[in-house]
């Protein structure tokens, strides 16, 4: 994997969600129209964290998120979220 020129401000993090499965345990095949939204992923880059409060994650560290959390963003051809810390609801 290359290194993401990219450094999110504040209390942001940059994730990237896990590939969905694309089978279930029996065997069949879920086409795309069915694919729930991935709220797993794996921290990428982190911002500083505000005066307040640092940061309590940290790269590499794989995260479970909200459903509707973050905003999403290509680069490189790879899709990414960006999303502040408190729309993280556990590392796992």
């Amino acid at each position: 994997m290359s290194k993401i020129n990219i450094k999110p401000l504040a209390d942001r993090v940059l994730i990237k969600p896990i590939e969905a499965e694309t089978t279930t345990a029996s065997g069949l095949i879920i086409p795309d129209s069915a694919k729930e939204k991935q709220q797993e992923g794996t921290v990428i880059a982190v911002g500083n964290g505000t005066k307040d409060e640092p940061l309590t994650v940290k790269i590499g560290d794989t995260v479970l998120f909200g459903k509707y959390a973050g905003t999403e963003l290509v680069l490189e051809g790879n899709e990414y979220l960006i999303m502040r810390e408190a729309d993280i609801l556990a590392i796992i």
